[in-house]
């Protein structure tokens, strides 16, 4: 699961058409580096999900420092201001003891808050 960091900021300095297209860049630049398989979907406001199939955990991991990396150094345009952005990404894996969905989603969004409280655009998990 990935956020986009301080997106209240574009919203807030640019309006919320530049969120927008924000959001709609993000997903393009993203949705390059998928496979076939894998599922990429808004998940909230500005939150992202990646569902990655018979990828195991450090690969995992590797993919979302990937993801981390192209977000931040695909500057998008706006009218004339170009909008940098990054990402704190979350990662979980499904393993034995996570007993369902709910139990899944809330390890990937402790992951996202921890790279969020650790000074954001990182990768934890």
């Amino acid at each position: 699961m990935f956020d986009i960091d301080r997106f209240k900021h574009v919203n807030d300095t640019y309006g919320h058409l530049a969120g927008d297209h924000v959001l709609k860049h993000l997903a393009t630049v993203v949705k390059t580096k998928i496979r076939k398989e894998d599922v990429l979907a808004r998940y909230g406001g500005e939150e992202f999900a990646i569902l990655l199939p018979e990828i195991d955990h450090h690969n995992a991991m590797a993919f979302a420092e990937k993801i981390r990396g192209l977000v931040e150094q695909s500057a998008c345009k706006f009218e004339q201001h170009m909008v940098n952005m990054t990402v704190s990404v979350g990662v979980a894996s499904l393993r034995g003891d996570i007993e369902d969905a709910q139990a899944f989603i809330k390890i990937t969004d402790d992951n996202l808050y921890a790279a969020k409280g650790r000074g954001r655009n990182m990768v934890v998990g």
